[in-house]
């Protein structure tokens, strides 16, 4: 089957009519219940009913109805088609505000397309490249520390550093190994307490003194230091030297507009950092840490891939270059981010009537778009629920519908940094899986937990042992 021709079915109803509610039971309170306790079970639920009424169905939380779409057509509408008609949803900036401010993944609008258009140099793929040199020296110098023939290691938080350590070097040339543990946690604590904020049918607001809006103030504070340290460093060497530097920070601060009018305030650069190195760290350590804890599962995925480790690298560093050479490295990644998406849901705003399928919306409609329900449709992927990095092999993407996987997003908003984070995420696990292997620790207990980043809900406890490859 062309999976690429695949359409959505039509709903008999082409007037007004919405889509129904998955659980309006209790006036929806019910519904909200259920998926502030089980996130993508509710989504999984939600789309297999939302498959008989074209792929839309009404997430009832309380009063409030949240849209969402489950085929590969609408998100395209929606992301690509009529972009122009959808916003980031109010709730996801008066939630993500606090900390984001007004950077590229919450602002919208003309302003967006000035920010996005001054931060893009940075993310041209030569400049990207010239990254690889620091994203594997970094990592050998982690492993430098794991001394042991075996040991015991929380995996998150050594993904967790090594990459907030790569995004500081390549977009701010700086360094925060000193820093990073303040930083590691500060970022935890504002990842779960919005995450919070998403599923309360009232949030307090942020000025309110409640204990969670205090620890989200102290988390932002300890990041905000740190940036504010680099931005006002950085405005001390005076706007020549700005110019002669290439790392992100300085390019945001020299940059001025087509018109030659000025870039960016001190303010606005510090909502673009602090967004790319949130954003920017996090979904690659995620990934890897879920990359681990597949392989330790797939002993026979984890034997492909050190066979074309050797074969490939024969137990030297892993270049830049050789990336076109490891195409079974590549499907682990794309594999463990079909199961495990990072950005396991996104939302847009309608911000005028708009129509989708065969449904017509009023202005302020919200829509959810799940690459988690999409990358685990079995209309798309045989065996969702089977880790196989081999079915990426030959032109498999190519004929998957456009949004039928999307782990960064898509159209003009598709995010920044994605070709950055595919090639760190790549790069680190050719350099460290040379080298290591890894088992659960005894009594580890995996479970995905939906934030606003799918992380794993109890960290992960890995047995680390120092591999000998056959070639050496």
């Amino acid at each position: 089957m062309n999976l690429s021709t695949t359409k959505p079915p039509v709903h008999n109803n082409t007037h007004s009519a919405l889509p129904p509610a998955w659980d309006a039971g209790w006036f929806g309170i019910r519904s909200a219940l259920r998926f502030r306790a089980d996130s993508l079970g509710v989504l999984m639920a939600a789309a297999q009913t939302g498959a008989r009424y074209g792929h839309m169905v009404d997430l009832r939380f309380g009063p409030v109805s949240r849209f969402l779409v489950s085929h590969p057509d609408w998100v395209r509408h929606i992301y690509v088609e009529q972009a122009a008609k959808f916003y980031k949803t109010q709730q996801v900036k008066d939630i993500l505000g606090p900390s984001l401010g007004n950077g590229l993944l919450i602002s919208d609008g003309d302003f967006w397309r000035r920010q996005r258009k001054l931060a893009q140099p940075a993310f041209h793929h030569k400049r990207i490249e010239g990254y690889a040199t620091v994203m594997v020296d970094f990592t050998q110098r982690m492993l430098s520390q794991w001394n042991s023939a075996s040991s015991t290691r929380d995996i998150d938080q050594d993904m967790m550093q090594l990459t907030m350590e790569i995004v500081a070097k390549c977009l701010f040339d700086a360094d925060v190994a000193s820093d990073a543990a303040g930083l590691g946690e500060a970022i935890t604590t504002s990842n779960k307490l919005a995450s919070a904020r998403f599923t309360k049918l009232f949030v307090p607001p942020t000025w309110v003194p409640t204990r969670d809006n205090k620890r989200a103030v102290q988390a932002i504070d300890t990041i905000d230091h740190v940036l504010m340290r680099f931005i006002h460093q950085r405005r001390a060497e005076g706007l020549d030297a700005l110019r002669e530097r290439s790392d992100l920070l300085s390019m945001l601060l020299a940059a001025v507009d087509e018109d030659g009018s000025g870039g960016m305030t001190d303010k606005q650069a510090r909502d673009e950092a602090f967004t790319l190195f949130v954003a920017g760290h996090e979904t690659t350590a995620t990934t890897l840490t879920w990359v681990w804890y597949l392989l330790s599962q797939n002993p026979v995925a984890e034997a492909k891939l050190h066979e074309e480790l050797e074969h490939v690298l024969g137990g030297r560093t892993p270049t830049v270059a050789d990336l076109a050479r490891l195409p079974f490295t590549d499907w682990v990644i794309k594999e463990t981010l079909r199961l495990y998406p990072v950005a396991w849901i996104t939302s847009r705003e309608a911000i005028e009537p708009v129509q989708v399928g065969d449904y017509h919306f009023d202005k302020g409609a919200v829509f959810f778009l799940s690459p988690y329900v999409l990358h685990h449709d079995a209309t798309y992927f045989e065996a969702p629920e089977e880790f196989r990095p081999e079915r990426w092999a030959g032109d498999f993407e190519k004929q998957l519908p456009r949004f039928a996987y999307f782990p960064f997003g898509g159209g003009p908003r598709v995010c920044i940094g994605n070709t950055f984070a595919l090639m760190e995420a790549q790069l680190i696990l050719a350099t460290i899986a040379q080298r290591f292997t890894m088992r659960l620790a005894p009594g580890q207990v995996v479970e995905p937990l939906p934030l606003i980043t799918l992380r794993s809900k109890y960290g992960l406890k890995m047995e680390v042992e120092r591999r000998v490859a056959s070639s050496q």
